[in-house]
């Protein structure tokens, strides 16, 4: 029972309430860089492309439409000026903003766009639904840095948004290149966009620690005279997130856990495993606590659902599909699959097939499914072979070696791909490259069956995974647009400043140094001890007042200047300056351009 064609349903959803939009469809920097250009995307007005999955191709036309949307009396959104969706709701005194989309420049450039047809309403509040980059990334564009407006999120969210964009921010980021398209062109044999939306920003990323958090479902708040009523959902598409009604509104905004398509369980640029069973039960109790008392919902992508009845069956479907991954994908393991085996015969019942929003887009059955099967059991398959493999340079070496030599190899792989055989050949061509990576035809030989699988995809990180590997392959590695962490800094606990200084110690390059530092703050009044031992800087707040090799009296905002910097210049210090020197000749910087699809 496949999805039907020629339902335009979320088409006439998606155009529903629209007041205006850019034009052109382009945001700028300050500098003058373009940070975000929607026209790009005209090409998917055509009807379609032999090198675009038609599924795809219906979903990346939904994404690519643009502008300011009336979703209920006193409720808007801007779409299509990010990744994410910005909501704006009407309060006493001016507007509340939901979810400032990733860079201050498209985040300023949407709330202009709303004053231009509603008004010049100060800012009352805003409000992060959870903590990806996409929903807080340009709160600077809607506030000032020393606003004091509340900024509410879900308890937790500080921690969180620290972990999944700072610890392994560089790693995320180059990763995240691949499933995003990077630099591809934007046109029919290159990006189509993202399935959540067409593409994200690259402006300015900034971060405002939240001065409220809602900790309990049922909390009820009401900010500059607008009501809410708040539901937990942590542990579902992000470690902190929450759901909310607006009563008085009928209007119930389900942050990014229930969208237009099957969303990840496990990101492809990586994350924390999410729990699809949770996932499951959250959705099911939002329909419980608010199914009859909403008339629309809306979330931080894609487009509102609007009609009781609707939002039911929409929400049904969701909870159950979550729920199926999970349960039956726990049933196979359990009857000894791993998780390859039970993703590649994994489908979705004809029911939920026939829905829209149930297709992959964003995230897959496949992945979907590997990814609960490590939620629960691991890397690890439990064949004993598997446990101590080489790896892949040296494994393909000898892989190389058995078939031959490269050229053979090179051979095999083009005649899989001839056969229809595109992921054998695409295995056997990742072989021929990580052993000889200079071999252009091993390279090309690669790249062209990679091309092929991004053709085929109705899953829009898919194929950028697919296209993105062809393209570095032929042409190099895509340079990684920005970074996050210099955004996120100024709102970043001291622990976890301290933090981007411990994970960038060389473990054996400092496995026979010795140092301590205590750390001072006339701000706050904190005090911190610092320790190098064994290889690991251990730092840890503290009431003691024991010697160290160096004492340094500093503000949280002196913290920040020594990190960026690197220098004790102005700070007021007792003992050895040198040890802090010491401390930094230990430590490397994080490549945000690593090789992928070469060794």
């Amino acid at each position: 029972m496949p999805a039907d064609f020629q339902d335009r349903t979320d088409f006439e959803n998606s155009a529903r309430g629209f007041l205006g939009t850019l034009d052109p469809c382009v945001v700028s920097a300050a500098d003058g860089r373009v940070v975000w250009n929607m026209d790009e995307y005209r090409f998917l007005e055509a009807d379609g492309a032999d090198t675009v999955d038609p599924s795809l191709w219906r979903q990346s036309q939904l994404t690519s439409e643009h502008g300011l949307y009336e979703v209920t009396a006193g409720i808007y959104q801007v779409r299509g000026l990010d990744l994410s969706n910005m909501t704006l709701v009407e309060s006493d005194n001016g507007v509340i903003v939901i979810d400032p989309l990733i860079s201050a420049e498209t985040a300023a450039a949407a709330l202009a766009l709303y004053r231009e047809h509603r008004g010049d309403r100060a800012v009352t509040a805003v409000i992060y639904t959870h903590p990806h980059i996409d929903h807080y990334g340009g709160v600077l564009g809607v506030v000032d840095r020393d606003t004091t407006v509340p900024i509410i999120a879900p308890a937790h969210f500080m921690e969180h948004a620290v972990s999944e964009n700072v610890y392994a921010g560089t790693a995320m980021l180059r990763r995240g290149a691949y499933y995003s398209g990077g630099d591809l062109p934007k046109s029919a044999t290159g990006r189509v966009g993202m399935g959540l939306g067409a593409a994200a920003s690259t402006g300015t990323v900034g971060l405002l620690a939240p001065t409220h958090d809602i900790t309990e479902t049922g909390q009820e708040e009401v900010i500059d005279g607008v009501r809410m009523v708040f539901q937990m959902t942590p542990g579902t598409e992000a470690p902190a997130e929450m759901n909310f009604l607006f009563p008085d509104h009928r209007a119930l905004c389900l942050a990014e856990n229930v969208t237009h398509n099957l969303h990840n369980l496990l990101t492809l640029r990586g994350a924390q495993v999410r729990d699809a069973r949770n996932w499951s039960r959250y959705i099911a109790e939002a329909l419980e606590l608010f199914g009859d008392e909403a008339d629309v919902v809306f979330a931080s992508h894609h487009w509102p659902t609007w009609g009781t009845e609707n939002i039911a069956t929409f929400l049904t479907e969701q909870r159950d599909m979550y729920a199926y991954l999970h349960d039956q994908t726990l049933r196979l393991l359990n009857q000894g699959y791993t998780g390859t085996e039970i993703a590649e015969d994994m489908t979705l019942s004809p029911q939920l097939d026939a829905a829209w929003h149930t297709h992959g887009y964003y995230g897959s059955v496949s992945h979907g499914v590997k990814a609960v099967y490590q939620r629960y059991l691991g890397w690890y398959d439990g064949n004993p072979a598997h446990l101590w493999q080489h790896p892949p340079q040296e494994q393909a070496t000898r892989y190389v070696e058995l078939l031959g030599g490269v050229d053979a190899t090179v051979a095999k792989v083009r005649d899989y791909a001839e056969r229809g055989d595109l992921r054998f050949a695409a295995e056997l061509g990742s072989h021929a490259v990580f052993a000889e990576p200079d071999d252009p035809d091993a390279r090309e030989a690669l790249a062209a069956v990679l091309e092929r699988l991004g053709y085929g995809s109705e899953n829009a990180t898919w194929r950028n995974c697919f296209l993105v590997g062809a393209y570095e392959l032929r042409h190099g590695v895509f340079h990684t647009p920005f970074t996050q962490g210099a955004g996120l800094a100024p709102a970043m606990s001291i622990t976890q400043l301290f933090d981007t200084v411990s994970l960038s110690i060389v473990g054996p390059r400092a496995w026979n140094e010795k140092l301590s530092v205590n750390w001072i703050f006339t701000d706050s009044g904190e005090r911190y001890r610092m320790e190098l031992s064994n290889g690991a800087l251990i730092h840890h707040p503290t009431t003691k007042k024991a010697d160290a090799d160096l004492d340094v009296t500093l503000t949280k905002r002196g913290l920040l200047t020594l990190i960026a910097t690197g220098s004790l210049d102005g700070l007021d210090t007792s003992g050895d300056p040198s040890v802090w020197t010491r401390l930094l000749a230990l430590t490397d910087q994080p490549d945000p351009d690593f090789d992928i699809v070469t060794p």
